[in-house]
């Protein structure tokens, strides 16, 4: 299979691009983020790559780094959840913002991807929930090496008893309300308040 691929780029369209490598252009669908931060046309690039096998081809799905990857997959162990879905949401959120919206149960940030409607949002926020700590890591080791306030917040809420996406949630939800000026006490009392709501 596929995982990486390394050439210039041939040529880029709404929804894929096609990646010269040593002669072979290889056709990658990516997300319209991905397409927007890929090199000018004949320039270097390279993408990490989910390859698929189908019933009549294989496609190519390529992503900036392993976190889109790895959110990209995940999307779809939700029930209507395909492949075009998961990019529409990558397209819409980084893989920081969709693991937040879905631990908070944002539906309004989900519902902003064409395709996502709120019974989709729905399900996905509660079929996700749990498992949102499978692509949250680059999140809590970004807020660690920063000793942030919202990391004291989420860390001092895990302590109280509650797990760490409702934390992550809470202290995302509190944060946006109080601005990135707000200390860790501040967040810890907002993140208990919609908590307790």
């Amino acid at each position: 299979m596929i995982a990486r691929l390394a050439g210039r780029l041939h040529s880029a369209g709404a929804d894929n691009c096609v990646v010269d490598v040593g002669g072979v252009g290889y056709r990658v669908h990516c997300s319209a983020r991905t397409l927007g931060a890929l090199a000018p046309v004949g320039e270097a690039v390279e993408l990490v790559v989910e390859t698929r096998v189908l019933d009549d081809q294989i496609r190519l799905y390529g992503f900036r780094g392993e976190a889109e990857r790895q959110c990209f997959n995940l999307l779809q162990t939700v029930q209507g959840a395909g492949a075009k879905l998961a990019l529409s949401l990558l397209a819409t959120l980084t893989p920081d913002d969709l693991a937040r919206a879905i631990a908070a149960g944002d539906k309004a940030a989900l519902t902003r991807a064409p395709g996502v409607g709120q019974k989709m949002a729905t399900r996905l926020a509660s079929e996700l929930k749990d498992r949102v700590g499978d692509f949250t890591p680059p999140i809590q080791a970004r807020e660690s090496a920063a000793g942030g306030a919202a990391a004291d917040a989420v860390s001092a809420l895990v302590h109280l008893g509650y797990r760490r996406p409702e934390a992550l949630g809470a202290v995302n939800k509190a944060s946006r309300a109080l601005g990135q000026a707000a200390d860790a006490a501040a967040l810890i009392r907002a993140g208990l308040r919609e908590l307790a709501a």
